[in-house]
This record gives C-alpha cells, sequence and structure tokens, in this order.
C-alpha cells in the first residue's frame, strides 16, 4: 500500500511539473502584438510644355502624383494633374508631406499639401518685417519644425533672416545679418545657400557680391563662407573661399535643386564650379565637422568636364550626381542635350556615369530642378531623363547592386522637370 501510494504521489508530481512546464511553454509561444507605425509615401512628378522649365521660365508647368514609379506604365498629363504656375513655384522648400514657399503674390509664407489634383493652402503667415520675392531666397531646417529663411533684401544691400514654426508657420523672430558691402561691390547675390550644422549649432551661409545688375553684373572672383551663431543670428566669422569658385544653384538656393548634403562623419559638402578656358569645371567642396572654411586641398567631383548641378548623398561615400558636359558640340543652354547622370564614390574618389543594358545613358536637356530622389527605405534613386531620341522616361537605381532598371515613361509631348518625394499620413499596424 505505502509503494502504491509514492508511486501515485510521483506520478502526480510529475504531471504536476509536465502541466506546469507546459503552461509557461505555452505562455512563451504566445506572440506579443507588434504595434508598428507606418508612413507611406508617393512621388509628385512635374512636366513642362514646349520647353525646360527652371530660371523663371514662362512655361506651364504641370504636377502629378504617382503612388508607384516602377516600369509598366506611361504617365500621361492630359486632362491629368494640376498646372501651378499661376498661384504657386516650382522653387519650393520640401519636408515630410509639405511644401514650403513664397507664392506668386510675394506677400506671405505658405505651407501646402498637394492632394485630390490641387494645391491646398495648410497654414499662411503673411510677412511682418522682412518680404521675399517668390523663387529668390535660401533656406535650412534647424529642426524638424524651425525653418530659417533668408535672403538679399528689395535693394540687395543687405541679408535679411526669418525664423518660422513650420508646425503653424508663425514667425518666430525675424532680422537682418550684421553684413557690410565691401570696397566697391554694390549688391549681395539675391538668395545664397545656407546650411544648418547641428553639431554645434551654427549656420553656414554662402554668398557672393556683384556690382551692376543682370548678366552684366561683375561677380566676385570666389564667394564668401560665414558661420552664424544659430540662436541669435550673429555672424561669427566670414572667410573667403581660398580659390576662385561659384556655388551651384545660388541664385534659387536650393529651392529647385539640391546642392548641400553632410556625411556621417558631420563634414559637409557644397556643389560647386569654378571658370576655365574650356568652361565651367565642377567641384564637389568640403567644410570638415568643426571647420569653417572651405578644404583648399579637397575636390569630391573627379575628373570633371563640366558644370555640376545636383547632388544627392546616398550613404557609405556615395553621391548621386545630375552634371552638364560642356562640350562645344552639345551646347550649354538649358534645353540643350548636354546633361547626364553619374555616381561619385568620395571613399574610392571615382566617378561612374549612369548605364543602362550595358551602355551610358543619353544626354538630357533641362539643368535647373532636383530631377532625383533618393527612396532610403528603398535604397533606390529614381531619376528622369529627357533625351533626344525618345520619350522622357524614369530609371531606378538599386544603390546595393548598383544595377539600373527601367522605371514609368511619360508619354510624349512633355518635358520631363522633377520628381520629389512625399509623405502621407502615418498609420498604425498590428502584426
Amino acid at each position: 500500500m505505502k509503494k502504491y501510494f509514492l508511486s501515485f504521489a510521483v506520478l502526480m508530481m510529475g504531471m504536476a511539473l509536465f502541466t506546469a512546464c507546459s503552461s509557461d511553454d505555452d505562455d512563451d509561444n504566445k506572440k506579443t502584438p507588434v504595434i508598428e507605425e507606418i508612413t507611406p509615401y508617393h512621388f509628385d512628378l512635374t512636366v513642362t510644355v514646349g520647353k525646360q522649365g527652371g530660371m523663371g521660365r514662362d512655361v506651364t508647368t504641370i504636377m502629378q502624383t504617382r503612388d508607384s514609379l516602377k516600369a509598366g506604365s506611361v504617365v500621361d498629363f492630359k486632362n491629368a494633374g494640376t498646372e501651378i504656375n499661376a498661384d504657386y513655384t516650382m522653387e519650393a522648400i520640401v519636408k515630410g508631406k509639405y511644401y514650403y514657399q513664397v507664392p506668386v503674390s510675394g506677400d506671405r509664407f505658405v505651407k501646402l499639401r498637394y492632394e485630390n489634383g490641387q494645391m491646398k493652402v495648410v497654414k499662411t503667415q503673411p510677412f511682418t518685417k522682412n518680404t521675399y520675392n517668390p523663387r529668390q531666397y535660401c533656406h535650412a531646417w534647424m529642426n524638424d519644425s524651425t525653418l530659417v529663411i533668408m535672403a538679399a533684401n528689395g535693394d540687395k544691400n543687405a541679408i535679411v533672416w526669418t525664423k518660422l514654426n513650420a508646425n503653424d508657420m508663425r514667425i518666430i523672430s525675424e532680422g537682418t545679418l550684421n553684413l557690410s558691402l565691401e570696397g566697391t561691390w554694390d549688391s549681395f547675390t539675391t538668395s545664397g545657400i545656407l546650411a544648418y550644422r547641428a553639431s554645434d549649432d551654427k549656420l553656414i551661409y554662402f554668398y557672393y557680391q556683384k556690382k551692376g545688375s543682370g548678366r552684366k553684373a561683375t561677380k566676385e572672383e570666389t564667394f564668401h563662407v560665414v558661420t552664424l551663431n544659430a540662436a541669435n543670428m550673429d555672424v561669427e566669422q566670414n572667410h573667403l573661399c581660398p580659390f576662385p569658385a561659384e556655388t551651384a544653384g545660388s541664385a534659387y538656393g536650393e529651392l529647385l535643386q539640391q546642392t548641400t548634403f553632410f556625411d556621417e562623419a558631420g563634414n559637409l559638402y557644397i556643389a560647386a564650379f569654378s571658370d576655365t578656358e574650356i568652361g565651367e569645371e565642377g567641384k564637389l567642396l568640403r567644410i570638415k565637422k568643426g571647420e569653417f572654411n572651405i578644404d583648399a586641398t579637397y575636390n569630391g567631383f573627379p575628373n570633371s568636364d563640366g558644370k555640376l548641378l545636383t547632388t544627392q548623398y546616398l550613404g557609405n561615400g556615395k553621391v548621386f550626381c545630375y552634371s552638364r558636359h560642356d562640350d562645344s558640340t552639345l551646347g550649354t543652354a538649358i534645353d540643350s542635350y548636354a546633361h547626364y547622370y553619374s555616381i561619385v564614390d568620395l571613399n574610392a574618389g571615382t566617378r561612374t556615369r549612369m548605364s543602362f543594358s550595358g551602355s551610358e545613358i543619353p544626354y538630357s536637356s533641362g539643368r535647373f530642378s532636383q530631377r532625383s530622389t533618393f527612396v532610403e527605405k528603398e535604397n533606390k534613386v529614381y531619376f528622369g531623363t529627357n533625351t533626344e531620341t525618345s520619350q522622357p522616361q524614369i530609371y531606378v537605381y538599386d544603390v546595393a547592386t548598383g544595377k539600373v532598371s527601367v522605371g514609368v515613361k511619360v508619354a510624349e509631348g512633355y518635358y520631363f522637370e522633377q520628381i520629389r518625394l512625399l509623405e502621407g499620413d502615418t498609420y498604425t499596424v498590428t502584426k
């Protein structure tokens, strides 16, 4: 009887232990719900009719949203999209899901969202003290909600600045830089280029001085690099680039094209060019982290054959560039078929022209505006072409593999002008 009771007790204890272990295992195997935030994105394509746009050209400009630019369809703008030049400009600041700009009316700042085929005003802020002209200003983001706008004033004899709260477009503060024209120079460049360096809370402003107006104006041989205290906008340093050069896109302050970026080490790069006997020689210049002037020994744009126009940093030392080949047989006008894409490897010091199916992609027309966009989530670059012998085409560059594939085509009769990446409304999913 004792043996039976002992055996029974051991059996019950084993069952209890098994049950307890099974229960624990079941708890361990239960999946904890994962809540994930999803931010969708889309592409806003811009085309022009009759000729290429940019530089404030009087040309019909049409925008259309596409969820995807992958191959398999043709983007037609007939009875689709919106003509945007009547009230707004193609020159704009883009962040997240919004456009920010000074509209054609030239009397206020606006925050816009393009949806359902229309530009919709989200917020507006009339000018108070400082005024700005459409297309003619530069900008920098100090954080996700603080936007700095700068430009020469109406007389172009001073540089004015405005800080905006991008959430509600409220003016935080505004004023005039303590910069003065030097010698016989009588005006500042209209817009210049502005960048914010978070590592030391500095704004870095690039400008040059002129004498006269229009295309006949005389410019300084090189440009200025000004360091600003971002908190109070005081000028702390003002240096001249150590060799003759001009910053790319300085008339439009990165409203049309991207010309600056920071690498992982905090170095600041800016696209520039120098005049030579054979044309304009593109340069990719650098200001090292913690320093305040251009590195005189550095040029990250090797084997230049013309003007460097736009840059996009892809990470790991790779830069996607759009430039012009200054060959006398190709021409240097906006509509000349002389422009092409390449990849610069800053680590290797090389530059490779974009190719498809074993051949270099033919030259395109169109100089101003950002004609490519980097989708970090896909690790891919989408870029558009206007070649002389075929309709506009979007290509896709896979950063990881280095391969180029075709995306959507644009219907004949239009000039491809711009791709911009916009975010949608964030939502949550449970997995």
